[in-house]
């Protein structure tokens, strides 16, 4: 696809879904940066990361990265301005999360997806160069380990090789039901938790919980293989050990999103769950429950509005966090 030319503005949109690892083992040391990573396994999420971008070349080159967070986003402004290279013109993004960053979603890997196909589709790189620029942003940002991999498709996935394509391969398989996430605390940086020597060696040690998942990669042994990690690992900070437990005592599957003060679970399908229910909101859980995502990330029709000097979109603006509306209702 050649790169995009003429004075007209260039819009589009993508998306990118947020994704929970339930357990994971680093592989980062081969040569290659795109095969670096990780295998694990998680679930792709229905909430992610969007994104809005355009284009408009000129005699200035100028790249405006926002969001509704409110704070730089160096991963995604690194993707922006790779995808432009030396090219003169302004390209705006806008970004709008509808998880919260730092907690075991992924989503400064679906940021970084998110800003790649929107800002590859509006200047005229391919599909391929924008998952490579985003993979190498978010491994050497500091983001995660195989997080772009991951949410490549939807559903229950399983990375059995690192890297992205060609080199990685994950394997994807629908989702049964929904997926409750929440979080109990602030924010836990990746970088603090994968720059920790004991950490990394007992994360090695429970690595033996992936070998029956990736011969068979389905629901039940996705959540034996994140709880028995998570309670191996022991990562979890104390609110977190503790509501895991008080989960799995009223009948659900919990585990510890990796890495964050959150948890991700799987809430009994018959009357136990009102009580679940009541559980958590009586101790005023921040928490939502999801769907699966089927599709992974995607470029989306472009919009027909401009994207104004770091402001939101009408689309964009209507795109409200998922917790801010957990938060007003709480649980069902």
């Amino acid at each position: 696809m050649k790169p995009a030319s003429g004075s007209a503005a260039r819009r589009s949109r993508a998306f990118a879904p947020a994704h929970v690892t339930g357990l994971f083992v680093p592989a980062a040391s081969t040569r290659d940066p795109r095969s670096r990573g990780s295998v694990g396994a998680g679930i792709v999420l229905e909430a992610g990361v969007s994104a809005e971008a355009e284009w408009r070349p000129g005699p200035r080159r100028r790249v405006s990265v926002t969001s509704d967070l409110g704070h730089p986003l160096s991963i995604s402004e690194e993707v922006a301005n790779r995808l432009l290279g030396p090219r003169d013109g302004t390209l705006s993004v806008r970004l709008a999360h509808a998880l919260p960053v730092g907690q075991g979603f992924g989503t400064s890997a679906a940021g970084a997806v998110a800003t790649a196909l929107a800002v590859a589709r509006a200047t005229g790189r391919t599909r391929a160069e924008a998952v490579a620029v985003a993979h190498l942003a978010d491994l050497f940002g500091g983001g995660g380990l195989g997080g772009v991999a991951a949410i490549l498709g939807g559903g229950l996935e399983v990375r059995v090789r690192p890297g992205i394509p060609p080199f990685g391969r994950v394997i994807h398989r629908p989702y049964p039901g929904r997926v409750f996430v929440g979080v109990v605390g602030g924010p836990m940086p990746t970088a603090s938790v994968l720059g920790n020597r004991s950490a990394l060696a007992r994360v090695l040690g429970a690595a033996d919980r992936l070998g029956p998942l990736v011969r068979h990669p389905d629901a039940e042994r996705l959540w034996d293989a994140s709880e028995a990690f998570t309670d191996r690992v022991g990562l979890a900070p104390r609110p977190v050990s503790d509501l895991l437990r008080g989960l799995r005592r009223r009948g659900a599957r919990a585990a510890q999103a990796m890495f964050g003060r959150s948890f991700f679970a799987s809430l009994p399908a018959d009357r136990r769950r009102d009580d679940v229910l009541r559980w958590l909101r009586d101790r005023s859980v921040r928490a939502v429950e999801l769907a699966p995502d089927t599709r992974g990330a995607r470029s989306l029709p472009s919009p027909r509005a401009t994207v104004d000097r770091g402001r939101a979109t009408a689309s964009a603006a209507r795109a409200a966090s998922v917790f801010s509306r957990a938060q007003s209702r709480r649980l069902p």
